[in-house]
C-alpha cells in the first residue's frame, strides 16, 4: 500500500487547476501537494491519480511519490478564502499526497521551445497517456514539470496530474478498450515520439500482474458504491480488465500522427487570427493569452 502520513501543517491552496490542491507538511517531514476527497472532481479522479502515477512508476517514468495523507480540517483554520474552506471541511481523513518538487516550473510551449527530450522518451509518455486515456496533456496544458531547475543535475521532465485520465470508469458499460483518442496535440507532439518503440518496450511490462498490484493501491473507500459494482475488489478487477485488454490492442490506438513544429505554429496563428477577428474593434488591442498561464509555477514560494 501507499504510505501513510500525517498532516501537521496546511501552507496554502494551489489555484492552478480546477481541484485546488494545498501544499501540507507531514509528520515524516516531507512536504506534499494534496488532493482532496472533497474536490469537484470527485473520488474518481484520486482513484485516476494512483494507477496511472503508480503505473507510470512501474514503468521507470519520472512521477512524484504519492502518499495517502491523513488531513484534519482544523490545520487550516487560518484559511481566508471561504471556497477553499468548504473543500478542506468536506475532506477529513485520507487523501491523497504527491511529493513537492522544489523549484519546480511548468513545461509551457515556450520552455518546450528550448527543452531537449529524447524520441523515445516522449514516445514513452504519450504511450502511458493513450493507454490510460489521458486527454489531458496537450501543448496548452502540459500537466508536466521541468526539475530540478538549480544545481548540477540536468532538469528532466516529471509527470504530474493525472485525474482527468481514465476516461472509461465515467460510463464503464460504453466505452470500448480499442478505441482511439486524438492526441494529435499531446504536449511533446513536436519531438516526434517513437511510440511503436514505446509499444514494443512496455507493453509486455502491463502484465494483469502489475494492474492488480497497482489496483491494490487505491483504498477501499475510494471504490465503494459504485454503480453495476458489488463491492471494491470486483471493480479493481474491472480497471485490471479493461487496462489488460486495451493493452492488448494497442495496435488500434496507439497514435502515430503528430503535426510538426511548423504545422503547430501555423494552427495557432490560425486559431489566434479567428480570435482576433470575433472580438469587438476595443478588444482587439487586448493581448491573446490563450494557453498561457498568468506566471510560471513555483511551488518553492508557497514554503516561504
Amino acid at each position: 500500500m501507499l504510505r501513510e502520513v500525517t498532516a501537521t501543517r496546511y501552507v496554502e491552496p494551489l489555484h492552478s487547476g480546477g481541484s485546488v490542491p494545498g501544499v501540507v507538511e507531514a509528520d515524516d517531514l516531507g512536504t506534499y501537494v494534496v488532493k482532496f476527497t472533497g474536490s469537484a472532481q470527485g473520488r474518481k479522479a484520486l482513484v485516476a491519480e494512483v494507477v496511472v502515477g503508480e503505473l507510470a512508476r512501474a514503468l521507470g517514468l519520472r512521477f512524484p511519490e504519492l502518499v495517502l495523507v491523513h488531513f484534519d480540517p482544523e490545520l487550516a483554520a487560518h484559511e481566508p478564502h471561504q471556497e477553499v474552506r468548504d473543500l478542506l471541511d468536506a475532506s477529513p481523513g485520507v487523501n491523497l499526497g504527491m511529493d513537492y518538487l522544489p523549484g519546480a516550473r511548468d513545461f509551457t510551449p515556450k520552455a518546450a521551445e528550448t527543452f531537449a527530450v529524447d524520441p523515445l522518451e516522449a514516445g514513452r509518455i504519450v504511450w502511458l497517456d493513450a493507454l490510460t486515456a489521458n486527454v489531458d496533456r496537450t501543448v496548452h496544458s502540459s500537466n508536466l514539470m521541468i526539475w530540478p531547475t538549480l544545481g548540477t543535475v540536468p532538469p528532466r521532465l516529471w509527470l504530474i496530474d493525472h485525474g482527468a485520465a481514465l476516461v472509461f470508469h465515467h460510463r464503464w458499460d460504453t466505452s470500448a478498450p480499442d478505441k482511439a483518442y486524438d492526441f494529435r496535440h499531446h504536449a511533446l507532439g513536436r519531438y516526434g515520439p517513437d511510440v511503436r518503440a514505446a509499444d514494443a518496450e512496455l507493453a509486455p511490462r502491463v502484465t494483469p500482474e502489475l494492474l492488480r498490484s497497482v489496483l491494490a493501491e487505491v483504498p477501499d473507500a475510494w471504490l465503494a458504491d459504485e454503480p453495476g459494482f458489488a463491492g471494491p475488489e470486483e471493480l479493481r478487477a474491472a480497471y485490471a480488465d479493461y487496462l489488460a485488454a486495451r493493452v492488448a490492442a494497442s495496435a488500434a490506438w496507439l497514435p502515430t500522427d503528430f503535426p510538426g513544429r511548423a504545422e503547430l505554429a501555423a494552427e495557432e496563428a490560425r486559431r489566434a487570427a479567428r480570435t482576433r477577428a470575433g472580438r469587438p474593434d476595443w478588444l482587439k488591442r487586448v493581448p491573446d493569452l490563450h494557453g498561457k498561464p498568468a506566471a510560471e509555477k513555483d511551488w518553492s514560494a508557497h514554503l516561504e
